[in-house]
């Protein structure tokens, strides 16, 4: 197996949590832009951790292909 092999399997899998972390949050917004109210929310708990989790997954994905692109030269 090569570099490359186990890079392109981890940005396989960092792309699939990443997949699911995003379908986990919660879209609570649609209703309320009708209601022409805008009222601010703070991310709290669960929906807090899911959020730093999407970002700290996102940054991970384009670093691996950033070295899958290095390490394919």
């Amino acid at each position: 197996m090569d570099v490359t092999d186990i890079l392109n399997l981890g940005m396989i899998l960092i792309s699939l949590a990443l997949i699911g972390v995003i379908l986990l949050q919660v879209r609570g917004e649609g209703l309320r832009a009708f209601q022409g109210t805008s009222l601010t929310r703070t991310r709290r708990g669960l929906e807090k951790a899911l959020f730093q989790l999407t970002i700290a997954l996102a940054f991970l994905f384009v670093l691996v292909a950033a070295l899958n692109v290095t390490a394919a030269r």
